[in-house]
This record gives C-alpha cells, sequence and structure tokens, in this order.
C-alpha cells in the first residue's frame, strides 16, 4: 500500500481525455480532482464535456448497443470477470487513488474496491443466471419462454463517496444486461472513473459501450436525462438531485418511444436504536464506527442514536470517551481513522450544521475544525436533540451525531421511522420480542440487528432503500439486474406436442 501510495502521488496533475466511442477528446475545458487532505495538491485534470460532447456519447452509445445487445450473457459476463482480475491485480493502486482523491482512510478504500471487485463477479454471474430457461407454466401445443432483454442507451450518475464500488457496480449491471452507457462521474472523483473505463477497455468492452464524459451538471446534467435517445438513468446521490432526475425524466420528448426508467439510490438519516437492555459498550462502538467511519460520508452513516432514557447517560458518558479517541488526520497515514470532508462546500454546510445544532441540543464532543490545511472536522457529537430538529431530520452528510433520549421502546421505534428517509437502520437489544416488533415495523431497507448501520455486504446484503431514500433498488440483490432489462414471452404453436416440450418451462 505505501508503494502504492508513492506510485500514484507521481502520477499527480495527469490529464485524462474524454471517452466517445474509443475516441479520446481533450477538451478546453477542464475539472481538476484536487486532495482534500491538502486542496493544493492537484490528483488529476480531467476533461470536461461539453453539450455537444454529451450529444456525441449518446450516439456513439446507440451505435454500440446494435453489436452488443447481440453477444452472448457468457460473452459480456467475461469481461466482467476478466475486469474483476484486473482490478484485483491492481488493487492497491485503486486503495491509493481513493485515499488521495477523496480522503478515504486505508480500510475504507479498501473496502471500496473490493467491493467493486465483487460487484463485478456478482452481476456476471447474475447476467449468466438470467440467460439460462425461465420458468413458465407449460400449455399443451405451444412451445413457450421468456427471455431478457436489454433496454437500450442508459446514462450512469455515480457519487463521489463511493467512488470505486458504486460507480463500477452501476455501470458493470448496465452493461452485463446487453446496454450501453454514458457514464457521468462526480466531478469530485472522476480520475478513478477514468481508470476504470480504460480497465473495461483492458478488458475486452468494445468501443462505445462505456462512454466517459464528466462534466458540469449544468451543462449537461438535464441534457443527456431528458435527450429521447436514453432509455434509463441509474443514479446515486442527494435526494434533491434525484427527485429532479425522476421528474425530468418523466416528461416524454419529442421522438421519445419509451417510458424512461430511473433508478434511484438517494441517501438516508438513518437511526441506531439502543434498548434498555442492549450491550452498551457494543452500542457505543456501533454508533461510532457508522456515525464517523469516512467521515459519516455515507448513505447508511449513523447521523442519529436513539436511546432508551434509563441508560442514556451511561451510553452518553461512554459514547464522548470513545470518539475522543477517534484520530482526525491525513488519510495517507495508516493510523488515521478520519480523513477530510470531500470539499470546501461540504466543509461549509456540516459547519452550518454543527451551528445549528449547538441551539437545537448540547455539544458533548467535537464541533470543530481539525489539522491543518485541509477539510478536517472533528467528529461532533450533539446530545438531547428533539425527534423533529433539524440535525435530526436533515441528511447532514458529515460527522455529526445527534443523540435523541426516548421514554421507552415503543417511543424509540417511533422516532425511528419519523423522517422522510429509510435507507439503513440498527437496534442493539436482547430482547427477541423487541427483535420481532423491529423486523415488522422499523420502516427501512437494511435492517440490522446488534452491529453497525454501515458495510453491506455484496450479495449477503442487498441495498437500497425506501420512501425519499430511493427506488429500493437493492444492489447486490437477486433482483437487481431486472432494473436494466425487459421480459420477452415467446410463444410457438407446434402440431404434436411431446413430453420434452411440456417439461420446457421447467
Amino acid at each position: 500500500m505505501k508503494a502504492a501510495l508513492h506510485g500514484v502521488r507521481r502520477r499527480f496533475g495527469e490529464s485524462y481525455p474524454l471517452v466517445i466511442g474509443g475516441r479520446r477528446i481533450e477538451t478546453e475545458k477542464k475539472i481538476a480532482s484536487r486532495n482534500p487532505a491538502n486542496p493544493q495538491e492537484i490528483v488529476g485534470v480531467v476533461s470536461s464535456a461539453s453539450a455537444r460532447d454529451a450529444g456525441d456519447a449518446i450516439e456513439a452509445a446507440g451505435n454500440a448497443f446494435e453489436e452488443w445487445k447481440r453477444r452472448s450473457a457468457a460473452q459480456r459476463a467475461d469481461s466482467l470477470f476478466k475486469a474483476a482480475a484486473l482490478l484485483r491485480e491492481r488493487r492497491f493502486d485503486y486503495d491509493a487513488l481513493l485515499v488521495y482523491e477523496v480522503g478515504k482512510s486505508w480500510p475504507e478504500a479498501d473496502g471500496d474496491i473490493c467491493e467493486a471487485i465483487d460487484f463485478l463477479e456478482f452481476y456476471a454471474r447474475e447476467a449468466l443466471r438470467y440467460a439460462q430457461p425461465q420458468p413458465v407454466v407449460p400449455l399443451q401445443g405451444e412451445r413457450n419462454e421468456l427471455v431478457y432483454v436489454p433496454l437500450g442507451v442508459g446514462v450512469v450518475i455515480p457519487p463521489w463517496n463511493f467512488a470505486g464500488a458504486i460507480m463500477a457496480g452501476m455501470t458493470a449491471a448496465a452493461i452485463v444486461c446487453g446496454n450501453t452507457v454514458v457514464l457521468k462521474p462526480s466531478s469530485d472523483s472522476p480520475v478513478i472513473a477514468a481508470w476504470f473505463v480504460d480497465l473495461l477497455s483492458e478488458a475486452g468492452v468494445p468501443d462505445g459501450v462505456v462512454n466517459f464524459v464528466p462534466g458540469s451538471g449544468g451543462e449537461i446534467g438535464d441534457l443527456i436525462v431528458t435527450d429521447p435517445r436514453v432509455r434509463f438513468v441509474s443514479f446515486t446521490g442527494s435526494k434533491e438531485v434525484g427527485l429532479r432526475i425522476n421528474e425530468l425524466a418523466a416528461k416524454t420528448q419529442p421522438g421519445q418511444k419509451w417510458i424512461k426508467r430511473v433508478v434511484a439510490e438517494m441517501g438516508g438519516k438513518d437511526s441506531i436504536v439502543v434498548a434498555a437492555d442492549a450491550d452498551v459498550d457494543a452500542a457505543v462502538e456501533g454508533v461510532a464506527v457508522s456515525a464517523f467511519g469516512f467521515q459519516g460520508q455515507k448513505c447508511s452513516a449513523c447521523s442519529r442514536a436513539i436511546v432508551d432514557e434509563k441508560i442514556y447517560d451511561d451510553f452518553l458518558d461512554k459514547l464522548r470517551r470513545r470518539v475522543t479517541r477517534i484520530s482526525v488526520g491525513d488519510p495517507s497515514d495508516p493510523k488515521t481513522f478520519m480523513g477530510p470532508v470531500v470539499n470546501e462546500g461540504a466543509l461549509r454546510s456540516i459547519q452550518r450544521y454543527i451551528e445549528k445544532g449547538k441551539a437545537e441540543g448540547r455539544l458533548i464532543a467535537g464541533g470543530g475544525r481539525a489539522g491543518d490545511g485541509g477539510y478536517f472536522i472533528e467528529p461532533t457529537v450533539i446530545a438531547d436533540v428533539a425527534p423533529d430538529a433539524t440535525i435530526a431530520q436533515e441528511e447532514i452528510f458529515g460527522p455529526v451525531l445527534a443523540v435523541i433520549k426516548a421514554k421507552d421502546f415503543d417511543d424509540a421505534m417511533a422516532i425511528a421511522n419519523n423522517t422522510e428517509f429509510g435507507l439503513t437502520g440498527s437496534l442493539y437489544t436482547t430482547d427477541e420480542h423487541k427483535i420481532e416488533r423491529a423486523r415488522d415495523d422499523f420502516f427501512v431497507g437494511n435492517l440490522y440487528f446488534n452491529r453497525k448501520s454501515t458495510g453491506a455486504m455484496v450479495g449477503a446484503h442487498p441495498f437500497g432503500g425506501f420512501n425519499m431514500s430511493g427506488t429500493d433498488s437493492k444492489a447486490g440483490g437477486r433482483d437487481y439486474l431486472l432494473l436494466f432489462m425487459q421480459a420477452k414471452t415467446i410463444s410457438r404453436k407446434v402440431d404434436s406436442p411431446d413430453s420434452s416440450d411440456l417439461a420446457e418451462g421447467f
């Protein structure tokens, strides 16, 4: 890892062009990807697409679709298997890039890239499963089958917080189903996306199947979402942007032949409930790691701890002591637990929420800047917060935890469900009755018992939420690829069905 960090640092300032239909295009307008731990350092300079470039990328994707859709599922899956093997070989280089480009600690960066590898492997195998004969009820006199076919050209808009895993997973899921993609990465993490597009090409993905068009949302965002040639939009990011995409995509454009499909994951305001009978030490650890891992910049991060009043004071005392042990600093140092937030805008927004929180509750840890030069914030805990307070309702996306006192378990469950989001949640308890109650009533897409609210594993924890957390798309789950395909039933009349015809559906 140390060698990889040195190697990536030597590449600081490299230029990365657009990739459209296999053509590498340098533009006059650039995006500078900065190291949030030291914003003076330029990790890479990436060409920024114009409206014309974006239109060319959609056209290139449409042309490539005609050949790519005819490749077998096995051929498309093989490209993903090869990409996974390449990424596994270069794992530490990609880890190092995440450390520099978005400020991830060593473990957070490695978890991100390992998840990207898992997505490539998992979706490739899922594509093979869906390519097998699907079960239909046999009907005498006919031979019937159901097959899945790709949608067409899609727009993929991934976030910066899992700049490797989510970007790779969204892209891989779309193309392994036979679709082609216009990939618009976050302007905070375009370099790793450029690396990944080149890796896909090396793995055998043809020109035009994935087109790399970073650019400002104002210049190309609405354009690529509303273009009538685009069949679907896959998005992960804020609620506000996700709702706008959903609204824009819902309006049919002249020449459009389909209802656009939107796959959206839009964040959360996630709670960990600590019941009176919980193991307090375990709950404190789970809350601290969930709230402050990667600086609280995960949609699954714990931003609310809802604690039964019987153990509230004990929990707060132990949490305060635990949080003071969290190390904040340059994530290239392996001893660092918390690095910087992603950019200056995020820093200013989080600081405003902290000031609001000081008025809404009692500051017991953190609250200020940390480190020198970078976008560092202390891990911050605000206690005695009302369930309807601003910092208890709005997504902060930073290292700020609101602690809320509950009268009893019924009150705690009501508080846990009082936001517009529904992504992840955890319950610490030793009472099986409370666990059964939470199974039914805790309204989140990913519910955990006696463990942290972060760290979903591909295949084991299909990930996606309810309400304003998105479309419950369940990334890393067995039904995720269905969002990028459509089902086609094919029936053929036969004169003399035999037993093999009747059995074919099974």
